[in-house]
């Protein structure tokens, strides 16, 4: 016993906590429970840089099909080769997911993950070292509801994760038809305006009870480090 104590505080004199995984200490491992518990089959994975997300799935055993979506070049090489050998994890070819199949602009962030469709706000640039713009890259752009259907063929009850920098209205207004065949999402949901024209929380939760989800959890997301500030969760909505 004395043993485990002095593990643990040479631990947390660190800097660093563990605990058992559980729904209450593990996000993924929470959202893994949300999952079984609606049956869901397959996930889109909307947003999926390098395949943090899925791996992160994957790592608190989710044994379910995942179909990756990522713009940027440099990353969905890397999001490709993480899911080669996983059998049930599809990368579908480079593009954004919004409101229309076509062209547009991305904005590469120096941190990948901060790539944003829209303007950067010194909100966030602030906020986050090294997530100012340094590129811009053209990419394919597709709605959810001209993709999914090749994939709904096999699986009934989708799951949609949204990870796209403020561009969530957009990826919404594409899958109109879609949603009311999903299960559930996950989308972030900004405290404060990181990117111009993005929606607040609220928005999204209005628009996605509108849709008929409910929320069923918020699990911490992007915190301003020079202060504590919460600016971005992530919202779990289930089809109840």
């Amino acid at each position: 016993m004395k043993g485990k104590k002095l593990l643990k505080r040479l631990i947390h004199s660190a800097g660093f906590d563990f605990h058992r995984l559980t729904a209450a200490s593990n996000p993924a491992f929470q959202l893994l429970k949300g999952l079984n518990r609606f049956g869901v089959d397959v996930v889109f994975d909307i947003g999926a840089n390098i395949g943090q997300f899925a791996s992160q799935l994957r790592s608190v055993g989710y044994t379910g099909s995942i179909i990756s979506f990522e713009p940027l070049t440099a990353a969905h090489r890397q999001l490709s080769e993480a899911a080669t050998h996983d059998a049930k994890w599809h990368v579908h070819e480079r593009g954004a997911i919004g409101d229309h199949d076509g062209e547009i602009d991305i904005n590469i962030a120096g941190n990948s993950v901060s790539s944003s469709l829209l303007p950067m706000l010194e909100s966030h640039f602030a906020a986050a070292a090294g997530s100012a713009y340094v590129g811009v890259e053209r990419v394919p752009m597709y709605q959810l509801d001209s993709v999914a259907p090749e994939y709904l063929t096999e699986f009934r009850r989708p799951f949609v994760k949204i990870d796209t920098q403020g561009f969530e209205e957009q990826v919404l207004d594409g899958a109109r038809d879609i949603l009311p065949r999903t299960r559930g999402v996950l989308c972030e949901l900004s405290l404060v305006r990181l990117y111009e024209g993005q929606p607040l929380w609220i928005d999204i939760i209005r628009r996605l009870e509108g849709e008929g989800f409910t929320v069923w959890s918020i699990q911490k997301g992007f915190t301003d480090s020079r202060d504590g500030r919460t600016l971005q969760v992530d919202g779990v909505f289930f089809r109840l």
